[in-house]
């Protein structure tokens, strides 16, 4: 492999309306990594019998992952600040590779706990610097847009890559969807080493000027709104199935295919939100909060009207993920001097929303709350969105009038 030089999008980078063929492969490579967290849930059982451990200690990989993606995005981002991006997208695809790979050679509970983690530590690196480098193949009227194309991989692996695996798994063992998760990472790495243009920095990496990025109050805001809406969405999501048998009175045969259609939703609203969320960030931000806590409000309302709830169950989807491209604009405009480490933390940050929520819905179904409390507290994470939003929006208007090259 030659020495990567520095890539700068070109006037051409907006013929037609295409973005570039590597946007596309970088939300491949998400989709075949994402696909490993998602299918953990539907082969837990299997594990738990094959190892001989309580499905609880198995519940632990799943915590495993997500701390490492929660903790593991910035360290790295500041230890891989120097390199070459495309060399950390494919270390990084190679080491979660491995990692997932001996995980599912071994019959060592606490081994497999390991790699789950270091495999969460890869994943967050690789998350970060994709979307960096995507918007690095772009014009900057178009940055949001091609980091919502890359998040469309994950929108994928949840709603396709994790059931099409768990599937897979019924078949041939809970090994089974792993070593294809392992494989088409692989196939990722390779696709990404010989196919995604270098990219660098406009400016030489510089910790210190990261670091000093990270103290922007207007970035925390930001990420506020990132955990916020991410868990409102998240929250009816992950407890669909039961909402959808116990409340609404759906066979569980119908419930694979309304998942699949809460992620025709994700996709229907990355593309309304990217095309809006270059030019009105704050718009797509607060429609996509709008649109979650109407459609959560009328899930608990109408949680007894199957036909209701299938169509908002769709709603949903495109109101969670009208919001993913404007968010990652907004932390990429903020941090535009230094994204690497803010865009490792925006994947953390992703990851928190989608991890607290299964401790709010504890809360709420402990204290004897029915499963239309589900869709409420998602209401309620919603409206505690608009106002975050909102406080953006004032920072970014009193930004640009002290800027005239401001972010908004």
């Amino acid at each position: 492999m030659s020495v990567e030089a520095e890539v700068q999008p070109t006037a051409s980078g907006k013929a037609g309306d295409r973005l570039p063929f590597a946007v596309y492969l970088l939300a491949f490579s998400l989709f075949a990594m994402g696909s490993a967290e998602f299918l953990l849930a539907g082969v837990l059982p299997d594990i738990a019998d094959d190892l001989k451990i309580s499905l609880s200690s198995a519940g632990a990989l799943i915590s495993a992952f997500a701390i490492g993606v929660v903790i593991g995005g910035p360290p790295l981002a500041v230890l891989t600040l120097r390199w070459p991006r495309r060399t950390t997208l494919v270390v990084s695809q190679v080491v979660f590779a491995v990692s997932v790979a001996v995980g599912i050679v071994t019959d060592n509970f606490t081994v497999l706990l390991v790699t789950r983690f270091l495999a969460g530590l890869a994943y967050a690196g690789f998350w970060a610097v994709a979307a960096v480098t995507a918007i690095g193949l772009v014009t900057p009227d178009r940055t949001a847009r091609a980091s919502g194309v890359v998040v469309s991989g994950l929108s994928i692996a949840m709603v396709g890559g994790g059931p099409a695996g768990a599937l897979l798994s019924h078949f041939t063992g809970w090994r089974g969807g792993f070593w294809a998760v392992v494989a088409l990472t692989v196939l990722g790495a390779v696709s990404t080493a010989v196919a995604v243009p270098a990219t660098r920095a406009a400016q030489e990496p510089s910790v210190r000027r990261e670091l000093r990025t990270m103290r922007q109050p207007q970035l925390w805001v930001v990420y506020a709104a990132t955990l916020l809406s991410t868990a409102a969405y998240m929250i009816s999501y992950n407890y669909l199935a039961a909402f959808l048998t116990d409340t609404t009175g759906i066979d569980s045969v119908w419930v694979p295919p309304i998942l699949v259609l809460f992620g025709v939703g994700a996709f229907v609203g990355l593309s309304i939100g990217g095309r809006i969320a270059d030019g009105r960030p704050h718009h797509a931000l607060l429609i996509g909060a709008g649109g979650i806590l109407v459609t959560s409000v009328l899930l608990a309302l109408l949680a007894e009207s199957a036909i209701a709830v299938v169509v908002l169950v769709l709603l949903l989807g495109v109101a969670g993920f009208i919001l993913n491209p404007a968010i990652y604009g907004r932390v990429f405009t903020v941090a535009a001097e230094a994204p690497t480490l803010a865009g490792a933390t925006a994947v953390s940050m992703f990851q928190l929303g989608i991890s607290i929520v299964p401790v709010l819905a504890g809360i709420a179904l402990g204290a004897g709350a029915g499963l239309t409390s589900i869709p409420w507290l998602g209401a309620g994470l919603a409206v505690l969105t608009i106002p975050v939003v909102l406080i953006d929006r004032t920072m970014a208007r009193n930004r640009a009038r002290s800027a005239p090259t401001g972010d908004n």
